[in-house]
């Protein structure tokens, strides 16, 4: 589902507001965690999951995070309204999704520039420069200049050419003052506020000229003005396409892409255009057009032929644990039950939760390269082996245990009834006893032939990735399972996915 932007509602306040809201307008734990639940119910039950997973991926580059225990944690109709933002947006254009980003509250708190006010001489007060600094290094053009096919460009002297100073940084700053929010479109509570976009204050905003990347925008230009001018001049750098459609490809695709893959995406994301396999043109024929990038990087003959040993990225555990949930039809997505999922971020759990990163610079960086390994030796990268540790390793195995198994049933509906209500949290804990739950039909009808089990579960799961040994190994601990009660079929099961989910060939996405 698409929101209307101008809609005061946050998508998760009109699903949600029956469930978590007390009826005596007080504070309660489920509240907060608002968020997280929307995340879970559209990442497994969504119909648009391409779109809901082009929106996960844009949460990786431009990051917000309510992790802080601040504004974004108690008010989470910002975060709420982000996540819209990112949904509304995945196939649009990256020049407007810059746009309703910058006009977000919830980035305008995460990066300081909500009410920055303009500079003072007398008191020597200077613009905040957060905001100025993270656009032009994380959400649109990096540090240096880039080829359209990703790699850096060098000088004579073969060094990597720096795209600004912090003189830049310091006149771009200027443009992001007397950014408040609007209190006059709120309806009710204040918490509205945090889901319209934030407007212009004059009285705070810096009428002095704005220098940055070669461009002056005239002094006494307004702010609104001054924000159009800037995101247009900042989005014209041929830098935007290979910086941005890089990392998506990363985030979606393969952590190592050729540079002619690159090339080959950024090609559709400056045309706007991309023609599918069978002949049909996607895109607007604007520069930024995302449909136009994700049908390039998902139809790239590197997305769909034969891999090689550069190809592949390891698994997201967010990733992993939707896809268990979507693949085996999991009945009852009521995360509003499972308090597991109100916060994944420990090693004992995934290591990652959405939007809870805990900082700008998302949960892992595009250029990580774990030292001593195989993968740096051989000058590659694997971001998402920055949250993988000895301690995530058994938490992820752990947790998926916990779901696999259906442990979330085993709750003591009285002693959780007793901790909702004294929590006041308005939830009946009946319903607890049949969220997320897996009966797993038709894997049951395979049980009596693991080799058959396997094969279901191979292409299932991981695309029939999975290599001759790690299925013989997998059969031979699955022949070993007991089948004489009439649960052993469901424990095979179980066990089948767990082993088949924790293997390394499937935690590998080739």
């Amino acid at each position: 589902m698409v929101h209307r932007p101008n809609s005061t509602k946050t998508k998760l306040e009109n699903e949600l507001s029956c469930k978590i809201y007390p009826e005596d307008g007080g504070f309660n734990t489920l509240f907060v965690e608002s968020t997280s639940i929307g995340f879970w119910q559209d990442a497994i039950t969504g119909e648009d999951q391409l779109r809901q997973r082009v929106a996960f991926a844009l949460s990786e580059i431009l990051v917000v995070s309510n992790a802080g225990g601040d504004e974004l944690t108690d008010i989470p109709a910002a975060v709420a309204r982000f996540q819209d933002i990112l949904i509304e947006h995945a196939f649009g254009n990256y020049r407007e999704l810059i746009e309703a980003v910058t006009y977000s509250p919830a980035m305008g708190t995460y990066l300081t520039y909500l009410g920055n006010q303009k500079g003072d001489e007398q008191t020597g007060r200077m613009p905040d420069e957060n905001y100025a600094r993270e656009i032009l290094q994380l959400f649109t053009l990096g540090l240096v200049e880039l080829n359209p096919d990703g790699s850096e460009k060098r000088d004579s002297n073969d060094q990597a050419i720096e795209l600004y100073t912090n003189k830049d940084i310091t006149g771009l700053a200027r443009v992001f003052t007397g950014l408040v929010l609007d209190e006059s479109g709120a309806e009710q509570a204040a918490q509205e506020e945090y889901a319209l976009p934030m407007v212009g204050d004059p009285e705070l905003h810096s009428t002095k000229a704005k220098s940055f990347l070669g461009y002056t925008i005239a002094a006494g230009t307004d702010v609104n003005q001054s924000i159009t001018l800037a995101l247009d001049h900042i989005f014209s750098h041929p830098n935007v396409g290979p910086f941005v459609v890089k990392q998506l490809i990363q985030r979606l695709v393969t952590s190592n892409p050729s540079p002619g893959y690159v090339a080959r995406a950024v090609e559709s994301f400056d045309s706007g255009s991309y023609v599918l396999p069978d002949g049909t043109k996607v895109g607007a024929s604007q520069r930024g057009d995302l449909t136009a990038t994700i049908a390039a990087i998902i139809f790239d003959k590197e997305a769909r032929n034969e891999k090689t040993a550069r190809s592949g990225k390891l698994r997201e555990p967010i990733l992993r644990f939707t896809q268990w949930a979507r693949a085996f039809e999991v009945k009852n997505i009521t995360p509003e039950y499972q308090e597991p999922l109100w916060d994944t971020r420990s090693a004992n759990a995934l290591n990652q939760h959405p939007y809870r990163s805990s900082s700008v610079f998302n949960f892992f960086r595009p250029g990580y390269s774990a030292p001593g390994t195989l993968i740096s030796q051989n000058q590659l990268v694997a971001p998402e082996f920055q949250i993988t540790n000895a301690s995530s390793i058994p938490g992820y195995i752990n947790f998926m245990t916990y779901y696999i198994f259906g442990y979330q049933q085993d709750v003591d509906v009285a002693d959780l009834q007793a901790d909702y209500d004294a929590e006041n949290i308005p939830l009946d804990a009946r319903q607890a006893v049949y969220s997320f739950l897996a009966d797993y039909e038709y894997e049951l009808t395979l049980a009596d032939d693991p080799k058959a089990l396997l094969a279901h579960l191979n292409l299932l799961l991981s695309a029939d990735q999975l290599t001759e040994h790690t299925v013989n190994k997998i059969t031979q601990i699955l022949e070993t399972l007991p089948m004489e009660e009439p649960q052993d079929s469901l424990i095979r099961v179980q066990w089948a996915i767990l082993l088949v989910m924790t293997s390394a060939d499937y935690l590998i996405q080739k």
